[in-house]
């Protein structure tokens, strides 16, 4: 018997689904196209996926493309491991014909709700976030793969049937259990599954961690709010006595939702930059101790360093030296830091090529670095032409950093962080230290996990609500709204964004940690800013925006960019 229309009843319907018929990445991998539902069929909920072409539509695979530098030829070729995923802005390219999936129906799938066991957050490699369910019969399905957003809509929908709670061993599994009038005995809000984010007891924590099931209401003071968001990631927030309890939502589904701030910001200050740190001396006491070392740092802040003087401050701001060391300690800790620096080195060059073939964990880093150094700012004199000894320097240093940091070892993007300091030090134990010391602020960004860039996005995405809140809804509008844009900018600090000499002068002005720990967030929300008349009242979309961000590298002025993002910290601590 054919299905009639009063038996089937659509409830939820996403495009731009992707189910990925092998979840290692490999040069043969394809995602295929397709829609997520949640429908009703004769009163009975169901989760289904189905492809594009099931629809009458083409199937455009997604495939991956570089630029070699400003102005240079786009490779469509290129395998796409070769790059992490966050080096490239992906988009969906309509015109490769062997890119076409065939028979890609018999991968569509139609769960009873009812049958719904388990589903798990996954993450195979960096930017790449998947949901993986089982049926009750412990059968996993397909990955998806949201390329454009949509999992908390799904996940709000299909709480209208089913409870979703975390398991007690596994933070990424979440089991399903049918919502019937025992319910209550589950938890019902996102607030507690902690699917966007990790809860926390504090009214900031949860607001940072789940603004979806908090709002501004909640605090005593907006200012309080900001300064928090402005934490870095591993920043713990302790309780004050100032915030009254969060109030309950009005909302029949709370957790979804993000309360638009309804605060005015006030007039933004103008912030005028100064100039670059040019005398040294100065600072220093007869003994050579700092004598100032926050007036160093704000001047730093300002203007940035003269270059003549970057290899010696760099190594204070890096934590190489203490603020209050004298000259002859300074002597002894450089001695002793070189014994150290050549004992890691020898491990790994000691390591003979037969011990290598039975350590896969230090032949996967060193592939990895060996690949990377090939690439990484080969422009730059220090580092083009082949057979050039920076190269040899970067590579050693790296692996050597892989000794010293056994659980992180390498990711790619490391090499990226180095070769600035490589150059300006041009000194491999002064770089391995100073890059230790600039790890120490960014090494949650490579972890695998990948929390702390999550929270950071998510952080910079509140701000930008309580920024502009009509470019926000824009973003949103266009299935951009989770600024995963941006991820490249905030795991490397902004490196492929600006030339080599503006990066030198944008890391040291942010080594210093003023005027805030999260600076970076604000100067990234200073370049979405910028692109707002651009980006509103076009008809740009999903694709073409991603395209329109990536297309702003080397054309950002930094200077503008750095006067505004201070300017905005400045509008936000001064909100009351």
């Amino acid at each position: 018997m054919e299905e009639t229309v009063k038996d089937y009843k659509l409830i939820f319907e996403k495009e731009g689904v992707y189910l990925h018929t092998n979840a290692k990445k490999t040069v043969q991998e394809t995602g295929i196209p397709g829609f997520i539902r949640i429908v009703e069929r004769a009163g009975v909920p169901a989760l289904e996926w189905s492809p594009l072409e099931d629809e009458g539509h083409s199937a455009p695979a997604v495939l991956y493309s570089r630029k070699d530098g400003e102005g240079g030829e786009e490779d469509t070729n290129f395998d796409p491991g070769y790059e992490p995923d966050w080096a490239v802005i992906s988009t969906v390219k309509k015109d490769r014909e062997h890119a076409q999936v065939k028979d890609s129906g018999q991968w569509a799938f139609s769960l009873p709700l009812s049958e719904l066991y388990s589903l798990r957050r996954a993450r195979f490699s960096l930017g790449r976030n998947f949901m993986v369910l089982t049926s009750r019969g412990g059968h996993p399905l397909p990955p998806l793969h949201f390329h454009r957003g949509g999992t908390r809509e799904l996940l709000r929908a299909l709480q209208h049937y089913i409870i979703l709670d975390q398991s007690p061993v596994d933070g990424r599994l979440f089991l399903a259990y049918p919502r019937d009038s025992n319910s209550a005995a589950f938890p019902q809000s996102f607030d507690k599954l902690q699917i966007l984010e990790d809860g926390g007891s504090d009214i900031v924590s949860r607001f940072i961690h789940d603004p979806y099931a908090t709002t501004f209401g909640g605090f005593s003071k907006v200012t309080n709010f900001f300064r928090a968001a402005l934490r870095p990631p591993e920043t713990s927030v302790t309780r004050t006595n100032q915030g009254p309890g969060l109030p309950s939502q009005p909302d029949d589904e709370p957790g979804f939702e993000l309360i638009t701030c309804g605060v005015e910001l006030g007039p933004r200050p103008a912030v005028t930059r100064g100039q670059a740190l040019d005398q040294w001396e100065e600072f220093l006491d007869s003994e050579g101790r700092v004598k100032e070392p926050q007036k160093v740092k704000e001047l730093v802040f300002r203007g940035g360093i003269t270059p003549s003087l970057r290899k010696e401050v760099w190594k204070f701001l890096l934590g190489f030296y203490p603020w209050k060391s004298t000259s002859t300690e300074r002597e002894d800790i450089l001695r002793v830091k070189t014994d150290e620096y050549f004992r890691m080195k020898v491990q790994w060059k000691s390591v003979s090529e037969e011990q290598e073939m039975r350590n896969s964990l230090l032949r996967g880093y060193r592939s990895l670095i060996e690949r990377d150094v090939n690439r990484t700012d080969r422009n730059n004199t220090f580092f083009s032409g082949n057979d050039n000894p920076g190269l040899t320097l970067l590579h050693d240093v790296l692996m050597t950093y892989c000794m010293y940091n056994f659980d992180l070892g390498y990711v790619q993007g490391m090499s990226d962080l180095l070769s600035p300091i490589l150059f300006v030090t041009q000194n491999e134990v002064e770089s391995f230290w100073c890059l230790t010391g600039f790890m120490e602020l960014v090494h949650q960004n490579f972890e695998e996990s990948q929390e702390a860039m999550k929270q950071q996005l998510l952080q910079l995405s509140i701000l930008l609500k309580a920024l502009d809140p009509e470019l926000c809804d824009f973003l949103d509008s266009q299935d951009s709204g989770s600024l995963c844009f941006c991820f490249r900018w905030l795991l490397i600090w902004f490196k492929r964004e600006f030339s080599f000499e503006d990066i030198l002068t944008l890391w040291e002005v942010l080594w210093t940690r003023l005027p805030c720990d999260n600076f970076h967030l604000l100067i990234a929300c200073s370049i979405l800013e910028s692109q707002r008349g651009e980006l509103i009242g076009s008809d740009h979309d999903f694709n073409t925006i991603l395209k329109h961000i990536n297309e702003l590298t080397m054309k950002l002025d930094l200077h503008t960019v750095l006067r505004e993002a201070e300017a905005i910290y400045l509008q936000f601590v001064c909100c009351k």
